[in-house]
């Protein structure tokens, strides 16, 4: 979904990695891909790549690049370690050693050197180590892509805004489609829908890295944001549809559409998924039901997925069911076989989206067959 998405915002020579995508393009390509991505994590600048087998090797890669023409000296840093396969001892101490370097280069070209903040700083620096090369990045994005700056209200276990858009993303949906979340919680699903239904760029409400750069062009940076305001949709399609039966995950998902200026276009009821009734005839129901992590959940889950497969066989003939879990008991509970089954992370957990395809007519359950080797996604 992300290569995809990386193609049609203009980047070129992609290459699909472990949980990223690599791609080439003008420098101002990180504005845009900042500014429009709805999957994406981070758009991290490459600026270095050598060989090393000691931590010197490091200091030095890090040493010889011209940091001062990035960056200010009064900028604050943070140096990021990860690393596969390192057969260096200690990551801790390979993160001093590049930020040794970075500041020892400052102080010998200006006699002044960035100040580490490790919970807020205006750049991030990047390096990621396997067993022979070390590669260096500048983050161009600053706080991760999924803080749209637009959640107001928390619920319990939100999803991260890009995952929200991911799941979306491989549902098929489009905007002429009905769209139900009828677990909807705080309304992280349906906010996503509804920027995307409106053409809304989801870091349009926030800063950047890149604004930090020596290179930063204010004009450019400024008309893309000009143009991505002027191709939005000024009318709500009002076929985005959410519930839950807590009254307040339902009053909090009102508060972040409020806040986003989408609460027009989405229909929110207070209901329970067993007894909804769906809004059209057919559309695409996603959902993120509870997984069942604490203790008691469980059994009251394996209670629940029977009665949901029931009603969902009885009232969304028709439909297209998305269902996003850790709960890989699903399948077997709920009564139906998935079309479909895509591995995911949510943080560290291992989760599944299932696609139920619910054909109209008499239901026959087909024999599942056992899923590949999951991959790790960014």
């Amino acid at each position: 979904m992300l290569t995809t998405e990386i193609a049609q915002l203009g980047g070129e020579n992609l290459a699909a990695t472990q949980g990223g995508v690599g791609f080439t393009g003008p420098f101002d390509l990180c504005y845009t891909i900042n500014l429009e991505s709805r999957i994406a994590s981070r758009i991290l600048w490459q600026i270095s790549r050598r060989t090393y087998r000691h931590e010197q090797d490091l200091y030095d890669a890090a040493y010889a690049l011209p940091w001062q023409g990035w960056f200010s000296p009064d900028c604050t840093i943070k140096v990021k370690v990860s690393a596969q396969r390192c057969p260096l001892k200690s990551l801790d101490f390979v993160t001093l050693r590049i930020k040794d370097a970075v500041c020892d280069k400052f102080i010998s070209v200006s006699r002044s050197r960035p100040t580490v903040d490790t919970q807020r700083p205006d750049i991030r620096i990047d390096a990621f180590l396997d067993e022979q090369t070390v590669t260096l990045y500048l983050d161009t994005s600053g706080e991760p892509l999924f803080k749209r700056g637009l959640r107001q209200a928390r619920s319990d276990a939100p999803l991260r805004e890009n995952l929200a858009a991911g799941l979306l993303a491989l549902s098929g949906w489009t905007p002429d489609q009905t769209l139900l979340d009828p677990m909807c919680g705080g309304g992280t699903i349906l906010t996503e829908a509804a920027l995307i239904a409106r053409r809304i760029a989801p870091g349009l409400g926030r800063r950047f890295a890149f604004e930090r750069f020596n290179n930063f062009s204010a004009d450019r940076w400024r008309n893309l944001r000009e143009a991505s305001r002027s191709n939005q949709r000024r009318k709500p399609g009002g076929m985005i549809h959410g519930s839950d039966r807590d009254g307040a995950a339902l009053q909090a998902a009102r508060a972040n559409l409020e806040a986003a200026g989408l609460a027009q276009d989405v229909r929110l009821t207070q209901a329970d998924v067993l007894d909804l009734a769906p809004p059209a005839e057919e559309g695409i129901l996603i959902a993120n039901p509870p997984y069942g992590v604490r203790l008691g959940e469980a059994e009251r889950l394996a209670e629940f997925y029977p009665r949901l497969g029931d009603a969902l066989k009885k009232r969304f003939a028709g439909w297209r069911v998305y269902l996003f879990t850790a709960d890989q008991r699903l399948p077997k509970l709920i009564g139906l076989a998935p079309s479909r089954r895509t591995p995911l992370f949510n943080g560290a957990l291992e989760c599944r989206l299932y696609e139920f395809k619910l054909v109209r007519g008499p239901m026959r359950r087909d024999k599942c067959k056992d899923e590949g080797p999951a991959q790790a996604g960014g």
